[in-house]
């Protein structure tokens, strides 16, 4: 069973072929530039074969059109037929309070994302255009959507309720989501196999450019740092992470922007970036703190502490904790921000083997004293084998 896993923007399209008898992908690939000139098709195949194609897309069917002939292309592609591909799982950024968990697309599914798509208004656009765009150009092949924000829907009302007035929460749903839920899925379920096929108490640190944590028991998120949008939470790479509202406004007058500009600056220009003001990539600002340079030393130091506090608190509602697993591309490549996170946590019971986390072997790793209660691990995220999963799952009851 081969499945095409789909992640759209408004103006990008990657793309995944797997082959679920392995769990391995066929090949991989990126549109660019859609709906604009320059438009850019690169792909590479598991065996190393690369096809770049320099063509515009004027929409996601032209752009559709081209990742399915870039496929079967005779030299560099992975499959002779389009008919070889059994199902397209889409990632669909939320599901509002609608879906509970992946579903199969049909007209109504979409009915309902378009009127979710005010809660995201930078990628729903683009996710239902690849949609309607995928049926019309493969009509009668299942179809899944696998929504960012349905792994945090288990999260009890008291975690996800901000203090608002509860009319508003219900006439407009304006309440904690949470985002990278693929992520935190796949991560789940793999911990859980690494602890003997139980449950457990999981606290999932997610961190890249954009991060998140997780507080996981039994396989069922209770809490998540993102909120209503991705902005909240952590300081990431752009994001300034939770701040005062009343700071927000006040920094909008001092600078003279208008709140969506206000919104826009806590995105972009905020988090490590604006705390350095240098970079937003973890390896500039290792780099840039062996150098001496201080405001790059207090953007990593801010961004630990913020997620050793919420280790900390999630502990709290999680009872304890079994594992604490790092992902994403900092969480698996930065010892020295797991270095920091993972300092006096002894009252945890986590404790860290400094030569392991400074010398971690690839894939999956243990990186815990072999004294310490909890296991500290190292664990490589799939976002589009999770998506590949569930599609196969829904698309078998087809």
């Amino acid at each position: 069973m081969k499945i095409l896993v789909i992640n759209a923007g408004s103006s990008s399209l990657k793309y995944q072929l797997i082959d679920m008898s392995t769990e391995e992908p066929i090949l991989k690939g990126l549109c660019e530039r859609i709906t604009m000139s320059g438009g850019e098709l690169t792909q590479k195949t598991a065996d190393g074969r690369k096809l770049n194609i320099k063509k515009d897309m004027k929409d996601h069917t032209e752009a559709i059109e081209l990742v399915l002939k870039a496929m079967v292309d005779p030299q560099f592609g992975g499959i002779s037929s389009i008919s070889e591909i059994s199902a397209v799982g889409h990632r669909v950024l939320h599901s509002g309070e609608d879906f509970k968990s992946s579903v199969l697309i049909d007209d109504e599914v979409i009915k309902i994302c378009e009127k979710n798509a005010e809660l995201g208004p930078l990628h729903m656009p683009g996710n239902i255009a690849c949609i309607k765009s995928c049926k019309q150009v493969m009509p009668g092949v299942p179809m899944v959507a696998v929504f960012d924000t349905t792994f945090h829907s288990t999260m009890p009302a008291k975690a996800y309720m901000y203090g608002i007035p509860y009319s508003v929460y219900e006439e407009y749903k304006v309440r904690r989501y949470g985002f990278h839920g693929t992520s935190h899925k796949f991560i789940s379920e793999e911990t859980a196999k690494l602890l003997g096929g139980k449950g457990g108490k999981i606290i999932i640190c997610h961190l890249g450019n954009g991060s998140s944590i997780s507080a996981v028991k039994d396989g069922k998120c209770q809490d998540t740092t993102m909120g209503f949008t991705p902005l909240e939470g952590l300081v990431m790479g752009t994001r300034s992470g939770d701040i005062d509202p009343a700071a927000v406004e006040f920094i909008a007058k001092k600078l003279g922007l208008s709140h969506a500009d206000a919104v826009q600056y806590l995105n972009k220009k905020c988090g490590m970036l604006g705390i350095s003001e240098l970079s937003s990539d973890m390896r500039d600002l290792e780099a840039a703190i062996k150098d001496g340079n201080q405001k790059a030393q207090l953007a990593v130091e801010v961004t630990a502490y913020r997620i050793k506090k919420y280790i900390g608190s999630y502990a709290a509602v999680l009872n304890g904790v079994d594992a604490i697993v790092f992902t994403g591309g900092i969480g698996e490549h930065s010892s020295y921000m797991r270095q920091l996170v993972m300092s006096d946590m002894e009252y945890l019971g986590a404790k860290l083997d400094c030569e392991k986390n400074q010398n971690p072997a690839d894939g999956v790793q243990e990186i815990s004293a072999s004294d310490s209660k909890v296991k500290i691990l190292i664990l490589p995220t799939n976002e589009e084998l999770s998506i590949a999963r569930e599609t196969k799952a829904l698309a078998l009851k087809a």
